[in-house]
């Protein structure tokens, strides 16, 4: 079965989404992770902002996945 790739929106909802299903405020994220309060709100509810690293550590802190990548692609323009 070939692997699933998730685009940069995807990874903020699932970063949300296993935070919360971890129980954790998005304070208790921040302290944990040496984060500010802002940049957990920010990796969750703004997918354009480029913060992979952020969303990354917060999907293999509160769930069983591992986030393996990047993968980018060529397009012809």
């Amino acid at each position: 079965m070939p692997k699933k790739l998730f685009a940069e929106a995807d990874l903020a909802k699932l970063a949300k989404q296993f935070r919360e299903k971890s129980g954790k405020r998005k304070a208790d994220v921040a302290r944990e992770l040496k984060l500010g309060k802002p940049t957990v709100q920010q990796a969750e509810e703004y997918p354009d902002m480029s913060l992979t690293k952020v969303r990354k550590r917060m999907i293999e802190r509160y769930s069983s996945y591992r986030v393996v990548g990047p993968v980018y692609f060529l397009e012809k323009k």
